[in-house]
Protein backbone atom coordinates (compact mmCIF):
# COMPACT_ATOMS: atom_id res chain seq x y z
CA UNK A 1 0.00 0.00 0.00
CA UNK A 2 1.59 2.95 -1.19
CA UNK A 3 1.12 6.17 1.59
CA UNK A 4 -0.42 9.53 0.49
CA UNK A 5 1.96 12.24 -0.84
CA UNK A 6 1.41 14.96 1.11
CA UNK A 7 2.12 18.64 -0.55
CA UNK A 8 1.41 22.01 1.03
CA UNK A 9 -2.34 22.38 -0.52
CA UNK A 10 -3.35 19.30 -1.16
CA UNK A 11 -2.65 15.09 -0.94
CA UNK A 12 -2.07 13.14 -3.16
CA UNK A 13 -3.50 9.16 -2.52
CA UNK A 14 -1.42 7.25 -4.97
CA UNK A 15 -2.15 3.36 -3.72
CA UNK A 16 -4.20 2.40 -6.84
CA UNK A 17 -2.04 4.26 -9.59
CA UNK A 18 0.59 2.29 -11.63
CA UNK A 19 2.82 5.38 -11.38
CA UNK A 20 3.31 7.33 -8.40
CA UNK A 21 3.55 11.08 -7.56
CA UNK A 22 7.66 11.53 -9.14
CA UNK A 23 9.99 14.22 -9.69
CA UNK A 24 9.18 14.77 -13.14
CA UNK A 25 5.43 15.52 -12.81
CA UNK A 26 5.85 17.96 -9.79
CA UNK A 27 8.81 19.66 -11.68
CA UNK A 28 6.88 19.98 -14.94
CA UNK A 29 3.57 21.18 -13.01
CA UNK A 30 5.55 23.94 -11.17
CA UNK A 31 7.85 25.23 -14.17
CA UNK A 32 4.84 25.48 -16.80
CA UNK A 33 4.22 29.25 -17.52
CA UNK A 34 1.25 30.89 -16.69
CA UNK A 35 2.28 34.33 -17.90
CA UNK A 36 -0.85 34.47 -20.58
CA UNK A 37 -3.22 33.27 -17.57
CA UNK A 38 -4.78 30.67 -19.02
CA UNK A 39 -8.43 30.08 -18.61
CA UNK A 40 -9.17 26.61 -19.47
CA UNK A 41 -6.38 23.97 -18.54
CA UNK A 42 -5.90 20.09 -19.62
CA UNK A 43 -3.58 17.27 -18.11
CA UNK A 44 -3.25 14.83 -20.92
CA UNK A 45 -2.47 11.37 -18.82
CA UNK A 46 -3.52 12.55 -15.76
CA UNK A 47 -2.29 9.13 -13.37
CA UNK A 48 -3.02 10.79 -10.26
CA UNK A 49 -3.99 14.31 -11.21
CA UNK A 50 -1.10 15.61 -9.51
CA UNK A 51 -0.04 18.14 -12.66
CA UNK A 52 -4.02 19.23 -12.51
CA UNK A 53 -3.61 20.14 -8.76
CA UNK A 54 -0.85 21.56 -9.05
CA UNK A 55 -2.44 23.91 -11.90
CA UNK A 56 -5.25 24.51 -9.58
CA UNK A 57 -3.70 26.32 -6.92
CA UNK A 58 -1.15 28.32 -9.06
CA UNK A 59 -3.66 29.46 -11.81
CA UNK A 60 -7.30 31.08 -11.78
CA UNK A 61 -8.54 29.18 -14.71
CA UNK A 62 -11.90 28.50 -14.29
CA UNK A 63 -11.43 25.18 -15.70
CA UNK A 64 -9.16 22.55 -15.16
CA UNK A 65 -9.58 19.58 -17.03
CA UNK A 66 -7.68 16.29 -17.05
CA UNK A 67 -7.79 12.54 -18.86
CA UNK A 68 -6.91 9.55 -17.61
CA UNK A 69 -7.40 6.01 -19.98
CA UNK A 70 -6.37 3.68 -17.16
CA UNK A 71 -9.65 2.31 -14.78
CA UNK A 72 -7.38 2.74 -11.24
CA UNK A 73 -5.48 5.56 -12.20
CA UNK A 74 -8.90 7.44 -13.29
CA UNK A 75 -10.73 6.82 -10.16
CA UNK A 76 -7.75 7.93 -8.07
CA UNK A 77 -7.15 11.23 -9.97
CA UNK A 78 -11.37 11.72 -9.51
CA UNK A 79 -10.79 11.32 -5.51
CA UNK A 80 -8.12 13.15 -5.28
CA UNK A 81 -9.48 16.15 -7.15
CA UNK A 82 -13.06 16.07 -5.00
CA UNK A 83 -10.71 15.87 -1.88
CA UNK A 84 -8.81 19.25 -2.65
CA UNK A 85 -9.57 22.92 -2.12
CA UNK A 86 -10.51 23.13 -5.88
CA UNK A 87 -13.06 20.35 -6.66
CA UNK A 88 -15.46 23.11 -8.36
CA UNK A 89 -12.95 23.94 -10.82
CA UNK A 90 -10.79 20.49 -11.40
CA UNK A 91 -12.69 17.71 -13.83
CA UNK A 92 -11.50 14.34 -14.69
CA UNK A 93 -12.75 12.33 -18.38
CA UNK A 94 -12.15 8.32 -18.75
CA UNK A 95 -11.19 8.63 -21.82
CA UNK A 96 -8.06 7.73 -24.57
CA UNK A 97 -6.67 11.21 -26.18
CA UNK A 98 -8.01 9.82 -29.34
CA UNK A 99 -12.15 9.26 -28.64
CA UNK A 100 -11.17 12.38 -26.66
CA UNK A 101 -10.26 15.08 -29.48
CA UNK A 102 -12.61 13.63 -31.31
CA UNK A 103 -15.76 14.62 -29.20
CA UNK A 104 -14.07 18.11 -27.88
CA UNK A 105 -15.38 21.08 -29.74
CA UNK A 106 -13.72 23.51 -27.40
CA UNK A 107 -10.02 24.47 -27.60
CA UNK A 108 -7.60 24.72 -24.68
CA UNK A 109 -5.19 27.83 -23.88
CA UNK A 110 -3.21 25.45 -21.97
CA UNK A 111 -1.87 21.82 -22.57
CA UNK A 112 0.03 20.20 -20.37
CA UNK A 113 1.57 16.22 -20.11
CA UNK A 114 3.89 13.92 -18.36
CA UNK A 115 3.40 11.05 -21.11
CA UNK A 116 4.95 7.62 -20.60
CA UNK A 117 8.03 7.63 -22.35
CA UNK A 118 9.83 4.11 -22.29
CA UNK A 119 10.43 3.99 -25.79
CA UNK A 120 12.10 0.35 -25.63
CA UNK A 121 9.74 -2.45 -24.11
CA UNK A 122 10.29 -2.78 -20.81
CA UNK A 123 8.79 -5.36 -18.56
CA UNK A 124 8.60 -5.18 -15.01
CA UNK A 125 6.26 -7.58 -14.58
CA UNK A 126 3.64 -4.93 -13.43
CA UNK A 127 1.37 -4.62 -16.18
CA UNK A 128 -0.27 -1.31 -15.73
CA UNK A 129 3.29 0.63 -14.54
CA UNK A 130 4.65 -0.87 -17.57
CA UNK A 131 2.00 0.90 -19.62
CA UNK A 132 2.15 3.98 -17.57
CA UNK A 133 6.02 4.06 -18.64
CA UNK A 134 5.91 3.38 -22.40
CA UNK A 135 4.77 5.26 -24.93
CA UNK A 136 3.01 2.75 -26.95
CA UNK A 137 0.05 3.47 -24.98
CA UNK A 138 0.44 7.62 -26.48
CA UNK A 139 3.25 7.40 -29.17
CA UNK A 140 4.41 10.78 -28.86
CA UNK A 141 2.83 11.73 -33.01
CA UNK A 142 -0.61 10.98 -31.33
CA UNK A 143 0.14 13.01 -28.92
CA UNK A 144 1.17 15.75 -30.84
CA UNK A 145 -1.47 15.36 -32.69
CA UNK A 146 -4.17 15.41 -30.58
CA UNK A 147 -2.46 18.39 -28.68
CA UNK A 148 -2.62 20.50 -32.17
CA UNK A 149 -5.95 20.07 -32.17
CA UNK A 150 -7.23 21.03 -28.85
CA UNK A 151 -4.46 23.78 -28.51
CA UNK A 152 -6.24 27.28 -28.89
CA UNK A 153 -4.29 29.39 -31.31
CA UNK A 154 -2.26 31.65 -28.59
CA UNK A 155 -2.48 28.53 -26.26
CA UNK A 156 0.65 27.04 -24.73
CA UNK A 157 1.51 23.33 -24.66
CA UNK A 158 4.28 21.79 -21.97
CA UNK A 159 5.91 18.46 -21.55
CA UNK A 160 8.56 16.59 -19.97
CA UNK A 161 10.39 14.04 -21.80
CA UNK A 162 13.75 12.26 -21.73
CA UNK A 163 16.48 14.71 -23.23
CA UNK A 164 17.51 11.93 -25.71
CA UNK A 165 14.33 12.21 -27.38
CA UNK A 166 13.97 15.88 -27.58
CA UNK A 167 15.56 16.38 -30.99
CA UNK A 168 12.69 13.41 -32.34
CA UNK A 169 9.74 15.30 -30.26
CA UNK A 170 10.62 18.38 -31.62
CA UNK A 171 10.49 17.09 -35.10
CA UNK A 172 7.16 15.41 -34.62
CA UNK A 173 5.91 19.04 -33.04
CA UNK A 174 7.45 21.13 -36.09
CA UNK A 175 5.24 18.47 -38.43
CA UNK A 176 2.19 19.45 -36.50
CA UNK A 177 2.64 23.10 -36.73
CA UNK A 178 4.34 23.48 -33.13
CA UNK A 179 7.42 25.57 -32.17
CA UNK A 180 9.36 24.92 -29.48
CA UNK A 181 9.49 28.52 -27.57
CA UNK A 182 10.90 27.59 -23.86
CA UNK A 183 13.15 24.19 -23.24
CA UNK A 184 14.99 23.93 -19.49
CA UNK A 185 17.16 20.94 -19.52
CA UNK A 186 17.21 19.13 -16.36
CA UNK A 187 20.18 17.27 -14.56
CA UNK A 188 20.35 15.32 -11.33
CA UNK A 189 23.30 17.38 -10.45
CA UNK A 190 25.95 19.13 -11.96
CA UNK A 191 28.26 16.31 -12.58
CA UNK A 192 25.72 14.14 -14.26
CA UNK A 193 24.61 13.65 -17.35
CA UNK A 194 21.24 15.73 -19.00
CA UNK A 195 18.45 13.35 -18.27
CA UNK A 196 14.90 15.37 -18.97
CA UNK A 197 14.07 18.19 -21.43
CA UNK A 198 10.91 20.32 -20.27
CA UNK A 199 9.61 21.61 -23.21
CA UNK A 200 7.12 24.67 -23.90
CA UNK A 201 5.44 24.96 -27.54
CA UNK A 202 3.05 27.08 -29.09
CA UNK A 203 2.16 27.82 -32.64
CA UNK A 204 4.40 31.07 -33.40
CA UNK A 205 7.95 30.35 -34.82
CA UNK A 206 10.81 31.97 -32.26
CA UNK A 207 13.68 30.88 -31.03
CA UNK A 208 13.35 28.97 -27.87
CA UNK A 209 14.62 30.48 -24.45
CA UNK A 210 16.89 27.67 -23.31
CA UNK A 211 17.77 27.05 -19.31
CA UNK A 212 19.50 24.48 -17.60
CA UNK A 213 18.17 23.21 -13.91
CA UNK A 214 20.34 21.24 -11.59
CA UNK A 215 18.40 19.51 -8.90
CA UNK A 216 20.97 18.56 -6.13
CA UNK A 217 24.17 20.06 -5.26
CA UNK A 218 24.46 16.81 -3.05
CA UNK A 219 22.59 13.64 -1.51
CA UNK A 220 19.54 15.67 -0.50
CA UNK A 221 20.60 19.25 -0.41
CA UNK A 222 19.13 21.12 -3.24
CA UNK A 223 19.90 23.87 -5.30
CA UNK A 224 18.62 26.99 -4.87
CA UNK A 225 17.02 27.16 -8.44
CA UNK A 226 14.77 23.74 -7.62
CA UNK A 227 14.09 25.08 -4.35
CA UNK A 228 12.82 28.17 -5.73
CA UNK A 229 10.63 26.64 -8.28
CA UNK A 230 8.79 23.56 -6.21
CA UNK A 231 8.84 25.40 -2.46
CA UNK A 232 4.98 26.11 -3.10
CA UNK A 233 4.44 22.82 -3.06
CA UNK A 234 6.89 20.50 -1.40
CA UNK A 235 5.86 20.59 2.61
CA UNK A 236 9.84 20.10 3.06
CA UNK A 237 10.59 23.15 1.05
Amino acid sequence: MSDPFKFKQFTVHQDKCAMKVGTDGVLLGAWTSLERHPNSILDIGAGTGVIALQMAQRSTAELVDAIELDDNAYEQCVENFERSPWADRLFCYHSGLDEFVDEMDEKYDLIISNPPFYEEQVSSGDAPRDAARQNQSLPFNELLKGVSKLLDNEGLFSVIIPFKSEESFNKIAKDKGLYANRITRVRGNASTEIKRSMMQFGFAKVTPKETELVIEKSRHQYTRDYVELTKDFYLKM
